[in-house]
């Protein structure tokens, strides 16, 4: 089975979030940039458990800049086969969406897995696009994917409960949680990577329909009122008076 793993670079949790330029871009001063989990913990991971229960081979696959490389290098050291980078700055879902199912499409790939979203835009597009513009079915936010021959059986959650869904390949699926259990790269994976390709290629052209015009931080948390249990009449008027209804 040929899998391709769409990866991208995702600040840490703990990085301090600024903004330049009137808070019209990202300050990436002093970032920690980390693989997205999502991608990481579930796309690439099962895409792995896959391949060794069944053959084949696992490519991974980021649009980004030559900035991007170290993070690559650690989703080789993981243990994709390979990696792909399309050089140029990720500036939207569509563009990413597109530079990718223009090269899944001239590469054969029985399946392509993304993260169900990044952690710093949580958009949750660039499968769905992917899937249209290589006109292969989509399953999003999947929590269990298992193989038989050409055939996968996935599992979703729904309101008060799951579905199951059998599908064909090839097709494209976004992971969810549940999808796989997070590894961590070993010595002999780490320097592995460092000798394992890492293809970079020209964009296609595509066009560009989102522009960021501005960023703002959300508001500060104001301070917890504790209130009585005894105090009900209190309670009742600050709900009536001075709650927000977000």
């Amino acid at each position: 089975m040929k899998i391709l793993v769409c990866i991208s670079k995702s600040p840490d949790t703990t990085s301090k979030i600024a903004f330049t330029d009137s808070n019209t871009k990202f300050d990436e001063n002093g970032v920690q940039y980390i693989v997205n989990p999502y991608d990481e913990w579930y796309a690439l991971v099962r895409a792995l458990e896959l391949k060794e229960a069944n053959g084949g081979s696992v490519t991974i696959i980021t649009v980004g800049t030559a900035n991007d490389d170290s993070v690559i290098r650690k989703a080789l050291a993981i243990g994709a086969d390979e990696a792909i980078r399309i050089d140029t700055e990720p500036t939207d879902a569509y563009y990413t969406a597109m530079q990718i199912a223009n090269y899944a499409n001239s590469n054969g790939f029985d399946l392509v897995l993304t993260g169900k979203e990044t952690i710093n835009y949580n958009g949750s597009q660039v499968g769905g696009m992917i899937a249209e513009a290589m006109s292969l079915p989509f399953i999003s936010l999947a929590s269990r994917l298992d193989v038989n021959g050409t055939t996968l059986t996935l599992e979703t959650e729904i309101t008060g409960g799951l579905q199951v869904i059998e599908a064909q390949l090839p097709l494209v699926v976004s992971c969810a949680k549940g999808m796989a259990e997070q590894r961590i790269p070993n010595m002999r994976g780490i320097m592995a990577a460092r000798t394992k390709p890492l293809t970079v290629i020209a964009p296609t052209e595509n066009e560009v329909f989102t522009s960021f015009e501005s960023y703002t931080m959300p508001e500060a948390k104001s301070a917890c009122k504790m209130i009585s249990p005894e105090n009900m009449d209190e309670l009742v008027s600050l709900l009536h008076n001075e709650a927000k209804v977000i």
